[in-house]
């Protein structure tokens, strides 16, 4: 296989690469938006229960506000009004300071007032889902969720079959109706369906948008290809963070941070199918038309003179045509199912670790919004030390050495004071820093790993099970009722053991992608010494004219 020698000959890292990234980045900034978005469209802002009721035929004459709360509503024990308890009728006596904590309460009879400070309407404001029905708030996140982790196998196995440019219009499209139609949502139920619906439809554009954009980079520049992608999540972080500050109403914030993928629709026109994947699959012709496309921006037309359809087919093998790869195929030989399991565990892993450190780590004492740009800003500087690490040392080390390090920090903050509150958030928002490090090599260390004619599956696959980590991550939160320490505890253990079954892996720096579930059967110096350099290799094969000979 000699495709790689090809990308490079006409520059696997050019103008078309480039243009492949920013075309893509209009709709993953919109990842980040909508899977954090439940920081502000489910916030419960402060409230108490509306007293009106009490009021009958104006009893409360001349009181003030202040003194109506009073003989109305119990105090707790930081001397603020109850959330969610007043009194059956009012307690006059309460105002002469006489102090009775006997008193009989009830919930609220008329709904709450809410402070609007903040949020001008949320979806607890919106159908009052605070005290009782404070869970079904919480289940809005969990449902989009499994939306995510239901829709990441639906769409591997879909753009395998028919494409990954197809079945990303198709994510774009659906996720535009689902998400604008959660926005007008008229009860709880039809809002919790169309989050849902999202989910699944927002799972296709993660998985996809990411191998499409690793498949047009060489070999020399797919490390540059997963980083560079990754920070479209760091600046959807901030974007978010920045539209809920101007944007506090729970609808028009969901359409807000939806708008990008108009955009996205209309670039997508622009944007090319995957020339190994139409090789892979027989379609000779359209893989010689992108790749005609990518030689002329890349300014190598040169190059394209002597490589035709025909000579293409030598590039890669093509696969039989009655052969339909599915999830099947990840557990058919032992190799691709030692792959599958062990990346499965990987996912999971980090998934479970990095959602586990983000919910956990305390604030900085800020408003919201700034606490959530800062968090997304600190991002910054670690991927550009993967980026570095990763075309030094690798992958393996680079997954292995974070997930290592990131239980480190969890371990260490179980021995330190809550006294120590600088010294604990310094420790955590490194190990935040360290997950977020992690999951960006993840990514990259997938999309290589998988044989192209299964990658999406592959990657499918993997992301549902790092879906069910972060369903998870939330629970184990609950077990500090058993032993206070015992949620810190599993943490540091789930992301070591990840980092030690991260050792099972091979090493994929400079390594070209495999095509077929063969490839990774075959010994990895073998698929080593065919890479070997991809420039060198094109230049041997180049003829007296300038151009490259395939076979």
């Amino acid at each position: 296989m000699k495709f790689d020698n090809v990308l490079s000959e006409i520059n696997g890292f050019g103008q078309f690469q480039i243009m492949i990234v920013l075309i893509q980045s209009l709709s993953r900034m919109t990842l980040p938006c909508h899977f954090l978005l439940n920081n502000f469209i489910a916030a419960v802002p402060s409230h108490r229960c509306d007293i009106s009721t009490l009021d009958d035929e104006g009893v409360f004459g001349n009181l003030t506000q202040e003194q109506r709360l009073t003989v109305s509503i119990p105090v707790q024990e930081d001397g603020t009004p109850s959330s969610c308890k007043m009194f059956p009728e009012p307690q006059f006596h309460l105002l002469s300071n006489f102090n009775d904590s006997d008193l009989a309460t009830v919930p609220c009879q008329n709904g709450w007032v809410y402070d609007n400070s903040t949020f001008k309407s949320t979806l607890a404001t919106e159908w009052d889902l605070v005290c009782d029905r404070k869970g079904m708030n919480k289940a809005t996140a969990t449902i989009f969720f499994i939306g995510v982790m239901c829709g990441a196998p639906l769409f591997g196995f879909l753009s395998d079959r028919f494409g990954r440019r197809a079945m990303l219009m198709v994510a774009y499209l659906a996720t535009m109706v689902f998400a604008f139609t959660s926005a007008f949502s008229t009860s709880y139920v039809m809002f919790c369906i169309m989050r849902f619906f999202t989910g699944v439809t927002l799972s296709g554009i993660s998985i996809i948008s990411i191998v499409l954009s690793v498949e047009w980079f060489d070999i020399q520049h797919r490390t540059f290809a997963g980083v560079i992608v990754s920070l479209d999540w760091t600046g959807g972080n901030m974007l978010l963070a920045s539209i809920a500050y101007f944007v506090n109403d729970w609808r028009w914030l969901t359409i807000a941070v939806t708008s990008p993928l108009v955009l996205a629709v209309i670039t997508w026109w622009w944007l090319p199918e995957s020339a190994r994947w139409l090789l892979a699959n027989g379609e000779k012709e359209k893989a010689h038309f992108y790749l005609e496309k990518c030689a002329k921006m890349n300014n190598r037309s040169k190059c394209m003179a002597e490589i035709t359809p025909q000579t293409l087919t030598n590039a890669v093998r093509v696969k039989d045509e009655d052969k339909k790869y599915g999830f099947v195929d990840l557990v058919r030989t032992p190799n691709i199912r030692k792959l599958a399991i062990c990346t499965g565990i990987l996912w999971y892993g980090v998934a479970f670790t990095y959602y586990s450190i983000s919910l956990n780590i305390t604030g900085f004492g800020m408003n919201v919004y700034f606490t959530q740009f800062i968090y997304a800003a600190i991002e910054l500087p670690g991927k550009i030390v993967v980026y570095y690490f990763l075309n030094k040392f690798g992958r393996k080390p680079g997954q292995v050495g974070t997930l290592l390090l990131t239980g480190a920090c969890v371990f260490i903050n179980i021995f330190v004071p809550q006294g120590l509150w600088v010294f604990r958030s310094i420790v955590g928002l490194f190990g935040k820093g360290l997950s977020e490090a992690s999951f960006t090599i993840m990514f990259l260390y997938t999309t290589e790993l998988y044989p192209t004619v299964v990658r999406q599956n592959g990657v499918g696959y993997t992301s549902f099970v790092g879906r069910l980590g972060v369903s998870i991550a939330p629970l184990i939160a609950l077990l500090d009722d058993v032993w206070e320490l015992l949620p810190a505890v599993i943490y540091a253990l789930v992301a070591v053991g990840t980092g030690l079954v991260a050792l099972l892996l091979p090493e994929t720096l400079n390594v070209r992608l495999p095509e077929f579930l063969e490839d990774i059967d075959r010994p990895r110096a073998e698929l080593d010494g065919e890479s070997g350099n991809p420039l060198k290799q094109a230049d041997e094969n180049r003829n007296g004219n300038g151009t490259v000979e395939v076979t």
